[in-house]
């Protein structure tokens, strides 16, 4: 797949995350760890504390660079739960991967679980609402972790009911640039700033493709995108296949996402997506000198 010099992987700036200094030499692949009875893909399956350590390991030894760590599922029409819940459910996950040599990040819109999961070991804070329910960017701002601030319209109760836009990408971007602002100003700096245009989170297969196209544009703006399309519905639409049985199209959608300018991936397929990644590295570095090494 030809690319722009916009998306070749040249160095960009790297990311401050805690302890943790994240360089984007290469594309980053962050292991997904749903500690959940219910997500869209693997609800049940890492719900038991051992099972997910176990799982969490297993991902590191597969090459994640980041593990993601979630207490409460956000699959569309899904409900919340409440704070201590979702704490009873990731703290031991958490605790018993303090010391982990690669970041974890905690998937929460919540504040009270954002300082407990920090104060727990995580660098680290994924947003689906980026920081907008109160008190949340207070409590980011608080910490030395990262952000990584999603786009998403309405809320995971409703957002696929009718998603309406008129330029989907000139939204999101518009969108993602005022929650930077706003980080900014509360004294989180763009050095601890991911975005994420939040494929499938109120969006129809049409929007999640113009975004896919539409990457370089969230690229331009210098912060470093993160594209979570593992397993999603607009891959099921275009392949027909089942949620269980979309690591191929994951992995496609990976590689595609990062050839426009992602450079964090969000999987739970992490040896099929590092080992795609790896050899689509290899062709881009050796071409970038116009001969092989």
């Amino acid at each position: 797949m030809p690319c722009s010099d916009a998306t070749r992987l040249t160095p960009h700036a790297s990311l401050r995350a805690g302890r943790f200094t994240l360089g984007f030499d290469r594309p980053l692949v962050m292991g997904v760890v749903n500690v959940t009875p219910d997500s869209f893909s693997d609800g049940g399956q890492f719900y038991d504390r051992t099972r997910a350590v176990e799982h969490a390991r297993r991902l590191v030894d597969e090459g994640a660079d980041i593990l993601d760590v979630g207490g409460e599922s956000t699959r569309p029409g899904s409900l919340p739960v409440d704070a201590q819940e979702e704490l009873r459910r990731i703290l031991p996950v958490l605790d018993a991967m303090a010391g982990s040599p690669v970041p974890v990040s905690v998937d929460t819109s919540k504040p009270e679980v954002m300082r407990a999961a920090v104060d727990a070991g995580a660098v680290m804070i994924n947003d689906i609402y980026a920081l907008r329910l109160p008190g949340a960017l207070e409590a980011a701002a608080a910490t030395d972790a990262a952000v990584c601030l999603m786009h998403m319209q309405g809320d995971p109760r409703t957002m696929q009911d009718d998603p309406v836009y008129g330029d989907v990408v000139a939204e999101v971007k518009a969108f993602l640039e005022e929650r930077v602002d706003a980080c900014e100003a509360a004294g989180i700096g763009r050095d601890r700033i991911v975005v994420d245009p939040g494929f499938g989170f109120g969006k129809k297969s049409v929007h999640n493709l113009d975004l896919i196209r539409g990457i370089p544009v969230l690229a331009a703006t210098g912060l470093p995108v993160l594209a979570g399309l593992s397993r999603k519905s607009v891959l099921g639409k275009i392949t027909g296949r089942m949620v269980g049985d979309r690591i191929h199209s994951s992995v496609a959608a990976a590689i595609v996402a990062v050839a426009r300018g992602a450079r964090i991936v969000r999987v739970h397929d992490v040896a099929a997506t590092r080992d795609a990644l790896a050899v689509w590295t290899a062709v881009e570095e050796s071409g970038m000198d116009g001969h092989g090494r």
